[in-house]
Protein backbone atom coordinates (compact mmCIF):
# COMPACT_ATOMS: atom_id res chain seq x y z
CA UNK A 1 0.00 0.00 0.00
CA UNK A 2 1.59 2.95 -0.73
CA UNK A 3 1.91 5.63 1.70
CA UNK A 4 -0.53 8.95 2.65
CA UNK A 5 0.36 12.12 0.75
CA UNK A 6 -1.38 15.37 1.78
CA UNK A 7 -2.70 17.29 -0.67
CA UNK A 8 -0.29 20.18 -0.09
CA UNK A 9 2.53 17.81 -1.16
CA UNK A 10 0.68 16.88 -4.46
CA UNK A 11 -0.21 20.19 -5.78
CA UNK A 12 1.91 21.14 -8.90
CA UNK A 13 4.81 23.33 -8.67
CA UNK A 14 2.71 25.68 -11.39
CA UNK A 15 -0.04 25.75 -9.18
CA UNK A 16 1.62 26.51 -6.51
CA UNK A 17 3.95 29.52 -8.31
CA UNK A 18 0.06 31.06 -9.31
CA UNK A 19 -1.34 30.83 -6.43
CA UNK A 20 1.80 33.50 -5.50
CA UNK A 21 1.33 35.35 -8.17
CA UNK A 22 -2.61 36.05 -7.82
CA UNK A 23 -4.16 38.96 -7.29
CA UNK A 24 -5.38 39.24 -4.09
CA UNK A 25 -7.59 42.80 -4.10
CA UNK A 26 -7.88 45.35 -1.52
CA UNK A 27 -10.80 44.53 1.26
CA UNK A 28 -12.10 48.53 0.68
CA UNK A 29 -11.58 50.83 -1.71
CA UNK A 30 -9.97 53.41 1.03
CA UNK A 31 -6.69 50.79 0.73
CA UNK A 32 -5.92 51.17 -2.66
CA UNK A 33 -2.65 51.98 -3.05
CA UNK A 34 -0.84 55.48 -3.62
CA UNK A 35 2.35 56.26 -5.04
CA UNK A 36 4.76 58.77 -6.88
CA UNK A 37 7.18 56.02 -7.69
CA UNK A 38 6.12 53.68 -10.77
CA UNK A 39 8.27 51.03 -9.36
CA UNK A 40 4.86 50.34 -6.41
CA UNK A 41 2.58 49.64 -9.10
CA UNK A 42 3.47 46.23 -10.78
CA UNK A 43 2.73 46.33 -14.79
CA UNK A 44 -1.07 45.62 -14.79
CA UNK A 45 -2.34 41.91 -16.74
CA UNK A 46 -5.71 42.71 -16.86
CA UNK A 47 -6.58 40.41 -13.79
CA UNK A 48 -6.74 42.91 -11.47
CA UNK A 49 -10.11 44.85 -10.72
CA UNK A 50 -8.51 48.62 -11.51
CA UNK A 51 -7.41 47.22 -15.29
CA UNK A 52 -10.35 44.08 -15.79
CA UNK A 53 -12.11 46.05 -18.66
CA UNK A 54 -9.15 47.75 -20.08
CA UNK A 55 -8.20 45.91 -23.27
CA UNK A 56 -4.26 46.11 -21.14
CA UNK A 57 -2.54 44.59 -24.16
CA UNK A 58 -3.14 47.51 -26.47
CA UNK A 59 -1.21 49.84 -23.71
CA UNK A 60 2.35 48.08 -22.99
CA UNK A 61 3.95 51.12 -24.88
CA UNK A 62 2.24 53.09 -21.99
CA UNK A 63 3.38 51.05 -19.15
CA UNK A 64 7.18 50.58 -19.63
CA UNK A 65 9.33 52.83 -17.62
CA UNK A 66 10.95 54.21 -20.37
CA UNK A 67 11.93 57.75 -21.48
CA UNK A 68 8.81 58.98 -23.49
CA UNK A 69 9.76 60.41 -27.07
CA UNK A 70 6.50 61.73 -28.22
CA UNK A 71 5.68 65.01 -28.51
CA UNK A 72 2.12 67.69 -28.19
CA UNK A 73 2.22 70.79 -29.29
CA UNK A 74 0.75 73.12 -26.74
CA UNK A 75 -1.38 76.54 -26.30
CA UNK A 76 -3.02 77.92 -23.76
CA UNK A 77 -5.39 81.07 -23.36
CA UNK A 78 -4.91 82.61 -20.13
CA UNK A 79 -7.01 85.33 -18.47
CA UNK A 80 -5.26 87.99 -16.66
CA UNK A 81 -3.92 87.40 -13.59
CA UNK A 82 -3.51 83.36 -14.29
CA UNK A 83 -0.04 82.06 -15.07
CA UNK A 84 1.09 78.54 -16.30
CA UNK A 85 4.61 77.86 -15.25
CA UNK A 86 7.13 74.93 -15.82
CA UNK A 87 7.86 73.19 -12.52
CA UNK A 88 9.18 69.91 -10.64
CA UNK A 89 7.55 67.06 -9.06
CA UNK A 90 9.27 67.62 -6.29
CA UNK A 91 7.60 71.59 -6.05
CA UNK A 92 4.28 70.47 -7.14
CA UNK A 93 4.24 67.83 -4.26
CA UNK A 94 4.91 70.47 -1.69
CA UNK A 95 1.36 71.97 -2.58
CA UNK A 96 -0.02 68.88 -1.53
CA UNK A 97 -1.81 66.83 -4.55
CA UNK A 98 -3.02 63.54 -4.43
CA UNK A 99 -0.34 60.67 -5.25
CA UNK A 100 -1.08 58.64 -8.45
CA UNK A 101 -3.34 55.67 -8.46
CA UNK A 102 -1.77 53.58 -11.03
CA UNK A 103 1.05 52.49 -13.22
CA UNK A 104 0.25 54.87 -15.85
CA UNK A 105 -0.53 58.43 -13.99
CA UNK A 106 2.64 57.60 -11.35
CA UNK A 107 4.66 57.60 -14.78
CA UNK A 108 3.08 60.42 -16.23
CA UNK A 109 4.43 62.58 -12.65
CA UNK A 110 7.51 60.78 -12.32
CA UNK A 111 8.81 60.70 -15.99
CA UNK A 112 6.91 63.58 -17.68
CA UNK A 113 8.22 65.47 -20.33
CA UNK A 114 6.15 68.76 -18.99
CA UNK A 115 5.14 69.44 -15.46
CA UNK A 116 3.39 72.57 -15.95
CA UNK A 117 1.52 74.90 -12.91
CA UNK A 118 -1.59 76.32 -13.88
CA UNK A 119 -2.00 79.18 -10.46
CA UNK A 120 -5.14 81.02 -9.99
CA UNK A 121 -4.98 83.96 -7.54
CA UNK A 122 -7.11 83.75 -4.74
CA UNK A 123 -10.44 85.67 -5.09
CA UNK A 124 -9.98 86.10 -8.32
CA UNK A 125 -12.56 85.45 -11.07
CA UNK A 126 -11.65 85.76 -15.01
CA UNK A 127 -13.42 87.25 -17.49
CA UNK A 128 -13.14 84.22 -19.40
CA UNK A 129 -12.58 80.23 -19.41
CA UNK A 130 -9.19 79.36 -18.98
CA UNK A 131 -8.15 77.17 -22.16
CA UNK A 132 -5.29 74.61 -22.36
CA UNK A 133 -5.08 72.72 -25.48
CA UNK A 134 -2.86 69.71 -26.79
CA UNK A 135 -2.37 68.21 -29.93
CA UNK A 136 -0.31 65.59 -30.95
CA UNK A 137 0.93 64.64 -34.55
CA UNK A 138 1.83 60.91 -34.35
CA UNK A 139 1.02 58.13 -32.54
CA UNK A 140 4.09 56.35 -32.79
CA UNK A 141 5.74 57.18 -29.66
CA UNK A 142 4.17 57.52 -26.29
CA UNK A 143 4.23 61.73 -24.42
CA UNK A 144 4.03 62.24 -20.94
CA UNK A 145 2.41 65.20 -18.97
CA UNK A 146 1.59 66.35 -15.69
CA UNK A 147 -0.48 69.73 -15.14
CA UNK A 148 -1.34 70.69 -11.39
CA UNK A 149 -3.94 73.39 -11.49
CA UNK A 150 -4.37 75.53 -8.18
CA UNK A 151 -7.28 77.63 -7.87
CA UNK A 152 -6.83 79.83 -4.34
CA UNK A 153 -9.16 80.81 -1.53
CA UNK A 154 -12.67 82.08 -2.90
CA UNK A 155 -11.97 82.14 -6.65
CA UNK A 156 -14.51 81.14 -9.33
CA UNK A 157 -12.75 80.29 -12.74
CA UNK A 158 -13.41 78.02 -15.77
CA UNK A 159 -10.46 75.73 -16.14
CA UNK A 160 -10.88 73.91 -20.33
CA UNK A 161 -8.72 70.77 -21.11
CA UNK A 162 -8.37 70.43 -24.79
CA UNK A 163 -7.07 66.96 -26.20
CA UNK A 164 -7.22 66.08 -30.22
CA UNK A 165 -4.97 65.10 -33.03
CA UNK A 166 -3.09 61.70 -33.00
CA UNK A 167 -1.03 60.32 -30.13
CA UNK A 168 -0.04 57.81 -27.05
CA UNK A 169 -0.70 60.15 -24.12
CA UNK A 170 -0.40 59.41 -20.72
CA UNK A 171 -1.44 62.04 -18.69
CA UNK A 172 -1.77 62.93 -14.71
CA UNK A 173 -4.55 66.23 -13.86
CA UNK A 174 -3.76 67.42 -10.54
CA UNK A 175 -6.31 69.89 -9.27
CA UNK A 176 -6.17 71.97 -5.94
CA UNK A 177 -8.86 74.16 -4.78
CA UNK A 178 -8.58 76.45 -1.59
CA UNK A 179 -11.29 77.19 0.73
CA UNK A 180 -14.55 78.73 -0.64
CA UNK A 181 -13.09 78.34 -4.43
CA UNK A 182 -15.72 77.31 -6.89
CA UNK A 183 -13.74 75.41 -9.91
CA UNK A 184 -14.97 74.10 -12.85
CA UNK A 185 -12.77 71.74 -14.82
CA UNK A 186 -13.88 70.67 -18.33
CA UNK A 187 -11.65 67.82 -20.03
CA UNK A 188 -12.60 67.33 -23.77
CA UNK A 189 -11.21 63.98 -25.69
CA UNK A 190 -11.86 64.87 -29.19
CA UNK A 191 -9.13 62.83 -30.63
CA UNK A 192 -8.63 61.61 -33.86
CA UNK A 193 -9.26 57.46 -34.63
CA UNK A 194 -6.01 55.98 -33.66
CA UNK A 195 -5.04 57.72 -30.63
CA UNK A 196 -4.91 56.34 -27.25
CA UNK A 197 -5.02 58.22 -24.36
CA UNK A 198 -4.73 57.34 -20.43
CA UNK A 199 -5.55 60.15 -18.33
CA UNK A 200 -5.76 60.41 -14.17
CA UNK A 201 -7.30 63.26 -12.80
CA UNK A 202 -7.16 63.86 -8.71
CA UNK A 203 -9.30 66.63 -7.68
CA UNK A 204 -8.75 67.72 -4.22
CA UNK A 205 -11.78 69.97 -2.91
CA UNK A 206 -11.52 72.35 0.18
CA UNK A 207 -13.35 73.34 3.25
CA UNK A 208 -16.88 74.99 1.51
CA UNK A 209 -15.37 74.90 -2.11
CA UNK A 210 -17.24 73.89 -4.73
CA UNK A 211 -15.94 71.66 -7.93
CA UNK A 212 -17.94 70.65 -11.15
CA UNK A 213 -15.98 68.05 -13.07
CA UNK A 214 -16.96 67.48 -16.48
CA UNK A 215 -15.58 64.59 -18.98
CA UNK A 216 -16.26 64.51 -22.50
CA UNK A 217 -14.79 61.93 -24.83
CA UNK A 218 -16.26 61.53 -28.31
CA UNK A 219 -12.82 60.34 -30.26
CA UNK A 220 -9.61 58.27 -29.81
CA UNK A 221 -9.33 54.50 -30.06
CA UNK A 222 -8.87 53.56 -26.33
CA UNK A 223 -9.24 56.72 -23.58
CA UNK A 224 -9.66 55.77 -20.30
CA UNK A 225 -10.24 58.76 -17.67
CA UNK A 226 -10.01 58.26 -13.70
CA UNK A 227 -10.88 60.64 -11.47
CA UNK A 228 -10.72 60.65 -7.87
CA UNK A 229 -11.39 63.07 -5.55
CA UNK A 230 -10.63 63.91 -1.31
CA UNK A 231 -12.30 66.78 0.61
CA UNK A 232 -9.81 68.36 2.98
CA UNK A 233 -12.49 69.63 5.15
CA UNK A 234 -16.45 70.25 5.58
CA UNK A 235 -18.54 71.86 3.87
CA UNK A 236 -17.18 70.94 0.33
CA UNK A 237 -18.87 69.76 -2.67
CA UNK A 238 -18.01 67.83 -5.90
CA UNK A 239 -20.45 67.69 -9.34
CA UNK A 240 -19.12 64.97 -11.98
CA UNK A 241 -20.60 64.96 -15.19
CA UNK A 242 -19.48 62.77 -18.20
CA UNK A 243 -20.39 62.60 -22.02
CA UNK A 244 -19.68 59.28 -24.84
CA UNK A 245 -20.31 58.39 -27.30
CA UNK A 246 -18.95 55.02 -29.11
CA UNK A 247 -18.36 54.14 -32.82
CA UNK A 248 -17.30 50.79 -33.49
CA UNK A 249 -14.08 49.61 -32.32
CA UNK A 250 -13.64 51.96 -29.66
CA UNK A 251 -12.90 52.11 -26.15
CA UNK A 252 -14.00 54.58 -23.82
CA UNK A 253 -13.88 54.18 -20.21
CA UNK A 254 -14.16 56.42 -17.46
CA UNK A 255 -13.96 55.68 -14.04
CA UNK A 256 -14.46 57.70 -10.52
CA UNK A 257 -13.50 57.27 -6.94
CA UNK A 258 -15.22 59.43 -4.37
CA UNK A 259 -13.17 59.60 -0.72
CA UNK A 260 -15.66 60.84 1.44
CA UNK A 261 -13.36 61.46 4.76
CA UNK A 262 -14.52 64.85 6.18
CA UNK A 263 -17.95 65.95 7.56
CA UNK A 264 -20.70 67.49 5.81
CA UNK A 265 -20.07 67.53 2.04
CA UNK A 266 -21.77 66.36 -0.54
CA UNK A 267 -21.20 64.54 -4.29
CA UNK A 268 -23.54 64.01 -7.02
CA UNK A 269 -22.36 61.98 -10.18
CA UNK A 270 -24.17 61.64 -13.68
CA UNK A 271 -22.75 60.46 -16.69
CA UNK A 272 -24.62 59.23 -19.79
CA UNK A 273 -23.00 57.24 -23.27
CA UNK A 274 -24.29 56.23 -26.32
CA UNK A 275 -22.40 53.31 -28.41
CA UNK A 276 -23.59 51.78 -31.94
CA UNK A 277 -21.02 49.92 -34.27
CA UNK A 278 -19.42 46.44 -33.96
CA UNK A 279 -17.41 46.41 -30.80
CA UNK A 280 -18.25 49.96 -29.68
CA UNK A 281 -17.65 49.18 -26.02
CA UNK A 282 -17.94 51.62 -23.07
CA UNK A 283 -16.91 51.18 -19.33
CA UNK A 284 -18.52 53.35 -16.28
CA UNK A 285 -17.37 52.67 -12.81
CA UNK A 286 -18.44 54.68 -9.86
CA UNK A 287 -16.62 54.03 -6.49
CA UNK A 288 -18.07 55.97 -3.58
CA UNK A 289 -16.62 55.58 0.00
CA UNK A 290 -18.65 57.28 2.81
CA UNK A 291 -15.88 56.84 5.79
CA UNK A 292 -16.84 57.04 9.53
CA UNK A 293 -16.16 59.93 10.37
CA UNK A 294 -17.81 61.85 7.10
CA UNK A 295 -20.97 62.20 9.09
CA UNK A 296 -24.12 64.07 7.55
CA UNK A 297 -22.84 63.28 3.89
CA UNK A 298 -24.94 63.70 1.13
CA UNK A 299 -23.75 61.27 -2.38
CA UNK A 300 -25.47 60.08 -5.56
CA UNK A 301 -24.44 58.54 -8.91
CA UNK A 302 -26.12 57.82 -12.02
CA UNK A 303 -24.97 56.09 -14.85
CA UNK A 304 -27.32 55.50 -18.07
CA UNK A 305 -26.04 54.00 -21.38
CA UNK A 306 -28.10 53.73 -24.50
CA UNK A 307 -27.32 51.07 -27.22
CA UNK A 308 -28.09 52.21 -30.94
CA UNK A 309 -27.06 48.97 -32.51
CA UNK A 310 -25.98 45.51 -32.63
CA UNK A 311 -22.64 44.48 -31.33
CA UNK A 312 -22.18 47.74 -28.84
CA UNK A 313 -21.40 46.52 -25.19
CA UNK A 314 -21.65 49.13 -22.12
CA UNK A 315 -20.47 47.95 -18.69
CA UNK A 316 -21.60 49.87 -15.93
CA UNK A 317 -20.63 49.26 -12.21
CA UNK A 318 -21.27 51.52 -9.41
CA UNK A 319 -20.44 50.71 -5.87
CA UNK A 320 -21.17 52.28 -2.64
CA UNK A 321 -18.91 51.70 1.06
CA UNK A 322 -20.41 53.18 3.74
CA UNK A 323 -18.87 53.41 7.43
CA UNK A 324 -21.29 55.20 8.93
CA UNK A 325 -25.50 55.77 9.49
CA UNK A 326 -25.03 59.45 10.13
CA UNK A 327 -25.46 60.60 6.81
CA UNK A 328 -28.12 62.85 4.65
CA UNK A 329 -28.34 60.38 1.78
CA UNK A 330 -26.37 57.82 -0.38
CA UNK A 331 -27.40 56.07 -3.49
CA UNK A 332 -26.21 54.73 -6.96
CA UNK A 333 -28.42 53.48 -10.25
CA UNK A 334 -27.39 52.29 -13.44
CA UNK A 335 -29.09 51.54 -16.33
CA UNK A 336 -28.30 49.88 -20.24
CA UNK A 337 -31.19 50.00 -22.96
CA UNK A 338 -32.11 50.32 -26.18
CA UNK A 339 -34.21 52.95 -28.13
CA UNK A 340 -38.24 52.94 -26.42
CA UNK A 341 -40.10 51.89 -29.24
CA UNK A 342 -43.06 53.65 -27.38
CA UNK A 343 -41.49 56.90 -27.94
CA UNK A 344 -40.39 56.00 -31.88
CA UNK A 345 -43.90 55.04 -32.54
CA UNK A 346 -45.47 58.15 -30.84
CA UNK A 347 -43.29 60.42 -33.33
CA UNK A 348 -44.13 58.34 -36.38
CA UNK A 349 -47.20 58.35 -35.27
CA UNK A 350 -47.38 61.99 -35.87
CA UNK A 351 -45.46 61.96 -39.18
CA UNK A 352 -42.02 61.81 -38.09
CA UNK A 353 -39.81 59.56 -39.46
CA UNK A 354 -37.86 56.47 -38.40
CA UNK A 355 -34.54 58.06 -38.55
CA UNK A 356 -35.57 61.32 -37.41
CA UNK A 357 -37.65 59.79 -34.64
CA UNK A 358 -34.15 58.09 -33.56
CA UNK A 359 -32.05 61.13 -33.78
CA UNK A 360 -34.51 63.60 -30.93
CA UNK A 361 -34.19 60.13 -28.72
CA UNK A 362 -31.07 60.62 -28.63
CA UNK A 363 -30.53 64.08 -28.68
CA UNK A 364 -32.88 64.39 -25.86
CA UNK A 365 -31.02 61.49 -23.61
CA UNK A 366 -27.98 63.88 -24.15
CA UNK A 367 -29.18 66.95 -23.98
CA UNK A 368 -30.54 67.23 -20.28
CA UNK A 369 -26.76 66.73 -19.06
CA UNK A 370 -24.94 68.60 -21.92
CA UNK A 371 -27.03 71.75 -20.90
CA UNK A 372 -25.62 71.48 -17.26
CA UNK A 373 -22.14 71.83 -18.56
CA UNK A 374 -22.49 75.49 -18.15
CA UNK A 375 -20.45 76.41 -20.60
CA UNK A 376 -22.13 77.52 -23.93
CA UNK A 377 -18.71 77.62 -26.27
CA UNK A 378 -18.49 73.51 -24.59
CA UNK A 379 -22.24 72.78 -25.26
CA UNK A 380 -22.64 73.93 -29.09
CA UNK A 381 -19.23 71.88 -29.62
CA UNK A 382 -20.54 68.67 -27.55
CA UNK A 383 -24.09 69.10 -29.16
CA UNK A 384 -22.31 69.24 -32.77
CA UNK A 385 -20.12 66.54 -32.52
CA UNK A 386 -23.04 64.41 -31.37
CA UNK A 387 -25.14 65.24 -34.45
CA UNK A 388 -21.78 64.25 -36.64
CA UNK A 389 -22.13 60.33 -34.78
CA UNK A 390 -25.64 60.72 -35.71
CA UNK A 391 -25.07 62.00 -39.35
CA UNK A 392 -22.51 59.54 -40.12
CA UNK A 393 -25.17 57.02 -39.05
CA UNK A 394 -28.54 57.48 -39.83
CA UNK A 395 -27.95 60.35 -42.68
CA UNK A 396 -28.28 64.19 -42.63
CA UNK A 397 -31.53 65.38 -40.71
CA UNK A 398 -34.54 66.62 -43.44
CA UNK A 399 -33.90 69.62 -44.00
CA UNK A 400 -30.44 70.76 -42.92
CA UNK A 401 -26.75 70.47 -43.95
CA UNK A 402 -25.07 67.27 -44.28
CA UNK A 403 -21.90 68.54 -43.49
CA UNK A 404 -20.81 67.06 -40.09
CA UNK A 405 -21.28 69.04 -36.85
CA UNK A 406 -24.36 71.19 -38.32
CA UNK A 407 -26.82 70.93 -35.67
CA UNK A 408 -30.83 70.74 -36.98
Amino acid sequence: MPPLVTTQDTEPAAAVAAAAEAVVPARSRGERLLSFDPADFAAPTGREEEWRFTPVDRLQPMLRDEPAGGRLDWSADLPEGVTLQPATLAQVRELGITPAGDRAAALAMARSQATSLLSIPASVEPDRPIRVAARGASSQKVARAHLVISAGRHTRATVLLEHRGQAQYCEAVSVLTGDGADLTVVSLQEWDDAAVHLSEQNVVVGRDARVRHIAVSLGGSLVRVATNVRYTGPGGSFEGFGVYFADAGQHLEHRLFVDHEAPRCASHVTYKGALQGQTAHTVWVGDVLIRAAAEGTDSYELNRNLLLTDGARADSVPNLEIETGEIVGAGHASATGRFDDEQLFYMQSRGISAEEARRLVVRGFFSDIVTRIGVPEVTERVMAAIDAELTASLGAPSGASAEPGAVP
